[in-house]
Order: structure tokens, then C-alpha cells, then sequence
């Protein structure tokens, strides 16, 4: 494989591999943030993002609050900050939980096929065909607020997009010769499954992961907007922004501009990392076709 078709070579990068590189990057940065900003939380460096009553309300950014500060006088940078953790912490919750139950059922469903096959397919058509702002809205209303059920609200969701690529690509891997020998010689449905199949349909997996970590971010602030997503006492982008809408047209705009702004940013790098990554699976197997 040449340089220019992979993101992580140095010469002559192509430009999938420029987003990847730029999306790893921003990636980094918002983890980095996410780690630290409890330990400046927790060392006193950083003000309570709850506390604002010693402070003035709606006050404009300036050296002691470098973000201004919103209607109930608490730091919008460090709200910020914080829910960058918050954003991470439920969308990697609900993605993994999301691998972990969607890959497992389409290498299952793809393998064995007949009634498992038609009813797991039903299932997860139905949950496909619903808007996911929707779908994401009604559980977690019947969840209720917090972080895990957040998580599992935006689970449920991307659950079906993992079984439909694991299970097709399980279906086409399954006719393959070195499968049908390991059957012949005896080999357990449980054994083919771990130690042929999971390999062989797991490569697109990560460019699954990563898309639909960008689209949860949305959601989650969707949810956080619609007062659906996390405790008020979570800083979480979505309710600030909901919190700066009624203040834009005053001409506050730094309450919403800071949290709208992060959000927008980490999908972004989310986006270019999962562009990334799809063209270089697509270029490394057309090269390993050839």
C-alpha cells in the first residue's frame, strides 16, 4: 500500500489521510481535555462549573472569566470544558455497548440464518426505519435522566447499523472454502464464529465506531436541548445551549457560541477521523484484491 492511500504514511499524504490525521488530532485534544479538567476541578484551579452565585450574571468574556458567564453567573469555560468529559463519557459508553451487542448478533444472524435470521432481521429493520432524534427521545424520557441511561438511550440506536454490516459480511464470509472445511472437520458453530468470522468482519467495524460517535454527539445534544439528556447539575452542551437560546437575541451570544462551538469541533474531528479511516479500509482492499 502507497503512502498516499494511507492515513498514517508521511509522503505525499492523500487527503483521506490529511482528515484522519486532523480528526486524530482533534480527537486527542478533547480526551486530553476531558482528563485534566477534573484534576484542575479537584486542585481548585478551575471554579465549581455549578458555582455562580459570587458572580455576575451574563457578565461578557474578560481575564477572570475568559468565556463570560451565563444567567446564573456560573463560567461558561469551564461548563465547556467539563462537558467535553460529559460528551465523551456517554458516547463512548453508548457506542461500545452498542459494538458489544450488535456485532455478536449479526455474526450470529448472518451464520446460522433460517427463523433466527428472519426474526433478528425484522427486529432490527423495524429499529432502523425510526428517526434516531426520535427513537433516541422516547427512551430516554422512559429512562429518565443520567449518564447510563443517555448511554443506553443512544445504544438502542445505533445498535441495527452494527448487525446489518457485521451480518452481510458474515453471510457472504460463511460460503468461503477455509469455513466450509473447518465444518466439515467438526469444527463448533461457536469456534467458526470466534476464530474465522470475527476477523474477516470486524475490519469495517471501526469506521462504524467512529461515524456513529459523531452522530451521537448530535444527539446527545439534541436530548441535552429537549431537557431529555442529563441532570441539570451535569454540565452537558446541549442544555447550556437550550439555557442561551432565550439570551442570543439580547446579544448575549457568548453563552451559546462557546458550548455550540465545542460540539461542532468534535464532531467535525470525528467525521474526519471516520472519512479517514473508510477510504483506507476501501484502498486496503482493493490493494489486498489485487
Amino acid at each position: 500500500m502507497s503512502f498516499a492511500s494511507s492515513p498514517l504514511g508521511t509522503a505525499r499524504p492523500s487527503l483521506s489521510g490529511r482528515m484522519a490525521r486532523w480528526g486524530l488530532v482533534i480527537v486527542a485534544i478533547y480526551v486530553l481535555v476531558a482528563l485534566v479538567t477534573p484534576l484542575l476541578l479537584a486542585a481548585g484551579v478551575l471554579p465549581d462549573p455549578n458555582a455562580g452565585l459570587d458572580n455576575p450574571i451574563y457578565a461578557p468574556p474578560s481575564w477572570q472569566h475568559w468565556c463570560g458567564t451565563d444567567r446564573l453567573g456560573r463560567d461558561v469555560c469551564v461548563r465547556t470544558l467539563q462537558g467535553s468529559g460529559v460528551a465523551l463519557q456517554v458516547v463512548l459508553l453508548a457506542v461500545a455497548l452498542a459494538l458489544v451487542i450488535g456485532v455478536p448478533l449479526g455474526m450470529v444472524s448472518g451464520y446460522l440464518g433460517g427463523a433466527v435470521d428472519r426474526i433478528l432481521v425484522l427486529l432490527m429493520d423495524t429499529l432502523y426505519t425510526l428517526p434516531v432524534l426520535l427513537l433516541s427521545v422516547v427512551l430516554a424520557f422512559l429512562l429518565g435522566r443520567g449518564i447510563p441511561n443517555a448511554a443506553a438511550a443512544l445504544c438502542v440506536v445505533y445498535v441495527p447499523q452494527y448487525f446489518r454490516v457485521v451480518r452481510n459480511q458474515t453471510a457472504q464470509v460463511k460460503a468461503e472454502l477455509f469455513v466450509e472445511a473447518a465444518r466439515t472437520l467438526g469444527a463448533g458453530p461457536l469456534w467458526i464464529l470466534r476464530r474465522y468470522l470475527l476477523r474477516n468482519v470486524i475490519t469495517s467495524v471501526p469506521v462504524l465506531l467512529t461515524l456513529n460517535a459523531a452522530d451521537a454527539v448530535l444527539v446527545l445534544g439534541g436530548l441535552g436541548f429537549l431537557g431529555l439528556g442529563l441532570p441539570e447539575t451535569v454540565p452537558e452542551w446541549g442544555s447550556d445551549l437550550n439555557l442561551a437560546l432565550a439570551a442570543v437575541p439580547t446579544g448575549i451570544w457568548w453563552t451559546a457560541l462557546y458550548p455550540g462551538l465545542a460540539m461542532f469541533i468534535l464532531v467535525l474531528g470525528l467525521s474526519f477521523l471516520g472519512e479517514g479511516l473508510e477510504a483506507w479500509v476501501s484502498s486496503t482492499g482493493r490493494d489486498a484484491a489485487h
